[in-house]
C-alpha cells in the first residue's frame, strides 16, 4: 500500500503512516485491479467520477492522492481540493466552498480539476443531495472522487453518478513486502512469530501495521541490535496472547465455575485485556474445535454475539464475564449430552 518518500532529515520526525505514503500509482501495493483500471481511464483521458470504498487503512486516500500527483504534478495545490470528515461538510460547505472551486476554471491550466471528499459517509443527507446537482452541473471541468468506509451510507443518487471501486483488506503478501521495505529503511529486525502476529492482528489494515511497528521500535533500547518479538507486538496492540486465550478456555471447559471466573478475571487484570478482545480471540480458537453437532457452535456464537452487543452498549464487565463462562459451559455440556 505504501512505499517510502525520499528519506531526508525532514521526514525523520514524521509518523511512518505519512513517511511511507505512496508518491505514485506504481507505489500502491495490494490493490492491483483498482490501480490498473484507474490507469486505463487516465491513459484514455476519460476519467469518470470515482467512488472508493472499503475498510480503513487499505489505500483509498493514498491511491487518489498518488493519481492526482501523477495528473497535476506541480499544479497539485491549485487543481485539487481535499476535504476530510474533520472539516465542516454541511450543506453550506457544499454550496459555497465546493461550488466555488468547481465552477471556476484555471486560466493557464488545461484539463479538469479534482475534488477529493474523504470519509464522505459522514456527510449529512442534505449535503449529499446538494452535492449531486453540483457533480452534474460542473462535469465539464471538474471530477469528483468520493472516499467512504461504507457505501450504504451514501445516497443512491450519489452512488449512481460514480464508478465504484471496492478496496479489499490488503493481502498478506502485500503487507509482507511493505514490512520488509520499512525494516530495511528503519534498520530494525523482527522475529518470524512477531511478523505473523502483526499481519494477523492488522486484518489487512496497513495503517495499523505501520503504527504498531513504529510503537514496537520505540520500546527497544537498541533498535540496531535488538529484535522485535511477538510479545512486544501483542503489548502494543493490546491484544490477548494465544497462550492466555488457551489458558482461559481450558479453565472454562475443565474447571468449576469459581476457578474459571478467577482465571479469567486474574488474566484480564494482570495483562490489562479488554473482555471484548477476549471474546473475539476465544471465537477464533473455537473455530478449530471439531463438534459432533453444529447446533452447539450456532448456539454458542449467538450467545457470545449477544454478550458482545451488551458490552458495546455499556454492560457491566463482571456480569458479562460471568455470561461468557456460562455461555461456553452450557453449550459444551449440551454437546457432551448428545
Amino acid at each position: 500500500m505504501s512505499v517510502p518518500n525520499n528519506h531526508g532529515n525532514t521526514n525523520d520526525n514524521l509518523p511512518w503512516v505519512e513517511k511511507y505514503r505512496p508518491e505514485s500509482l506504481d507505489d500502491v501495493y495490494g490493490q492491483t485491479e483498482v490501480v490498473t483500471t484507474v490507469r486505463k481511464f487516465l491513459e484514455e483521458g476519460k476519467l469518470p467520477h470515482l467512488l472508493f470504498y472499503g475498510p480503513p487503512g487499505t489505500g483509498k486516500t493514498s491511491t487518489i492522492v498518488a493519481l492526482a500527483r501523477e495528473i497535476f504534478g506541480k499544479n497539485y495545490s491549485n487543481m485539487v481540493l481535499e476535504l476530510n470528515a474533520s472539516d465542516d461538510r454541511g450543506i453550506e460547505v457544499v454550496r459555497n466552498q465546493i461550488k466555488d472551486f468547481a465552477s471556476t476554471r484555471q486560466i493557464f491550466s488545461k484539463g479538469f480539476k479534482l475534488i477529493i471528499l474523504d470519509e464522505a459517509d459522514a456527510m449529512t443527507n442534505a449535503a449529499q443531495n446538494a452535492l449531486r446537482r453540483i457533480i452534474e452541473k460542473y462535469t465539464k471541468n471538474t471530477r469528483f472522487c468520493i472516499l467512504a468506509n461504507y457505501s450504504h451510507k451514501l445516497t443512491p443518487a450519489l452512488l449512481s453518478r460514480c464508478t465504484r471501486f471496492r478496496f479489499q483488506p490488503l493481502p498478506r503478501d502485500a503487507i509482507e513486502k511493505r514490512i520488509s521495505n520499512v525494516l530495511i529503511h528503519e534498520n530494525i529486525k523482527i522475529s518470524d512469530d512477531a511478523k505473523d502476529a502483526l499481519i494477523t492482528l492488522s486484518q489487512g489494515d496497513m495503517r495499523r501495521v505501520l503504527n504498531v511497528l513504529q510503537a514496537s521500535k520505540a520500546t527497544l533500547d537498541d533498535p540496531a541490535n535488538e529484535e522485535i518479538h511477538a510479545d512486544v507486538i501483542y503489548e502494543c496492540c493490546g491484544a490477548p496472547r494465544p497462550a492466555d486465550l488457551k489458558t482461559i478456555l481450558k479453565s472454562i471447559l475443565e474447571d468449576d465455575w469459581s476457578s474459571a471466573y478467577y482465571t479469567l478475571t486474574k488474566l484480564r487484570s494482570t495483562k490489562g485485556l479488554a473482555l471484548i478482545d477476549l471474546i473475539e480471540g476465544i471465537i477464533k480458537l473455537l473455530e478449530d474445535y471439531e463438534l459432533k453437532n453444529e447446533l452447539t457452535r450456532i448456539s454458542l456464537l449467538s450467545k457470545l454475539g449477544d454478550i458482545e452487543y451488551s458490552i458495546s452498549k455499556g454492560g457491566n464487565d463482571k456480569i458479562q464475564s460471568s455470561a461468557v463462562i456460562g455461555a461456553i459451559k452450557t453449550s459444551f455440556e449440551l454437546e457432551a449430552a448428545q
